[in-house]
């Protein structure tokens, strides 16, 4: 992102952090989130000030979003947008009875819900342009549904500022997997069924059985949970309408109950082993859906993280030790392991990779107890990490996971990997310059 752009979200960092860190410094640190690691601007603010100390209240301005950039369950947002429609009403909330408006918001992105619960003074009309500072979003009925509480500041702006806008009608919106984003409201969508088992859960205090599975297609893979009994077989391909789009740790999950409409379809379509197979994604792909199951990447290891190479386990939990210390159980006698903790980037974005003892060996060709003799040698654990920086930094790999997403960027545990090429690295220090050179 150009630096006049980040420059009004640098002052604010700097007066939040004092003087822990210089504009230089905060503008390093804010574009590697923002075009590295892939981050909202609002949710790399708040993660730098945190990771300095700062205090994140002092932020006096917000970072207006398109509406279509919203997610279910922010705190804080704030938008331009123009009102669709206005409908009053009165409620019953917590034993007293109060007014509140709701209808619908829009900007050339998407039309949204809204409701607000703090009506006096706020006058609202169909064709109003309101910039808003300090609106929450919640999640119903699979889509986002922004909330104007007591602290949300609105007004009025040129009516001009944002054309015609029409409230989306019709039929659920027609998608492939690979294009499934959280709260896209209804979708249908299109896929054979790679797996699928019942479950029971609770729910309300009672049991319920639900079926889960994988819905799959050309463009990518899909976890779904059906609230109920379609009598959905392996290897069938079906058409789901009125499903809704959900998130886990950003990953997109197909969910749908009685209100949707599944059919069973004849026609042709690939067959389970060439869907099984992942279709190579770019990261900048992930990062915008958010997330996605057994999804393949490639590119170049920039860094091997420290928690990389010999490491000691809790016997109880699992976790890696901290100098002989289970953040759960205490002091432990570990057991030894090998892992790598991996930045790679194809160019388009980067994800932090963790790679268990069988690929470990595999990539370094060295086996856990050849590890441990070498450590014995030296007298020192962190010689295989050392070891681990020689053969991987600016090596192409590729490696096979389900990426996650959190406020630090994407994730993947690592289930398959393997180098690229076996002579990249000239190519890999010419995208590292080429990397560099665009920040």
């Amino acid at each position: 992102m150009e630096l006049e752009k980040l420059a009004p979200h640098v002052e604010e960092i700097a007066r939040a952090l004092g003087d822990k860190l210089s504009e230089e410094e905060i503008a390093e640190e804010l574009r590697r989130y923002v075009d590295v690691y892939r981050l909202s601007i609002p949710m790399a603010k708040k993660t730098i000030v945190k990771k300095y100390g700062g205090d994140a209240s002092a932020f006096s301005t917000g970072f207006q979003r398109k509406l279509a950039e919203l997610r279910p369950n922010e705190p804080v947002v704030d938008f331009v947008a123009k009102v669709l429609s206005a409908n009053s009403k009165e409620i019953s909330a917590k034993g007293e009875r109060k007014n509140i408006i709701y209808g619908f918001l829009g900007d050339e992105t998407i039309t949204l819900p809204y409701t607000a619960w703090e009506t006096e003074g706020l006058e609202l009309q169909k064709g109003d342009v309101i910039s808003v500072k300090g609106a929450y979003t919640r999640e119903y009925q699979g889509r986002v549904q922004v909330n104007f509480g007591n602290r949300v500041s609105i007004r009025k702006e040129d009516p001009a500022t944002i054309g015609d806008i029409q409230i989306a009608q019709g039929p659920p919106r027609v998608a492939t997997v690979g294009e499934l984003r959280e709260a896209m409201g209804f979708v249908e969508v299109k896929g054979r069924i790679l797996s699928v088992e019942p479950r029971e859960v609770t729910v309300k205090g009672e049991a319920k059985k639900v079926f889960s599975g994988v819905l799959a297609d050309e463009t990518g893979k899909v976890q779904f949970t059906a609230w109920s009994d379609f009598k959905l077989k392996e290897g069938e391909v079906v058409r789901v309408s009125r499903g809704t789009v959900k998130a886990w740790r950003g990953i997109p999950q197909l969910t749908f109950d009685d209100r949707a409409e599944v059919t069973k379809i004849k026609e042709k379509f690939p067959n389970a082993e060439e869907l099984q197979k992942s279709g190579l994604k770019m990261i900048s792909e992930i990062a915008s859906r958010g997330g996605a199951i057994d999804a393949t990447v490639r590119g170049v290891i920039l860094e091997v993280r420290e928690g990389s190479g010999l490491i000691m386990r809790c016997p109880d939990c699992k976790r890696a030790l901290q100098k002989g210390v289970c953040k759960v159980h205490g002091r432990m006698d570990g057991y030894p392991d090998l892992r790598i903790k991996a930045i790679l980037d194809d160019g388009s974005g980067a994800v932090s990779v963790v790679l268990g003892r069988e690929l470990t060996e595999k990539l370094i060709d060295t086996t856990l107890d050849e590890a441990m003799q070498k450590a014995k040698e030296k007298m020192n654990f962190e010689v295989v990490k050392d070891m681990m920086d020689d053969l991987l930094t600016l090596k192409a790999a590729t490696v096979t996971g389900s990426i996650t997403a959190d406020q630090y960027g994407l994730s993947m545990i690592a289930k398959e990997a393997e180098f690229s090429t076996p002579q990249v690295k000239e190519e890999a220090e010419k995208l590292l310059v080429e990397l560099e050179g665009s920040e």
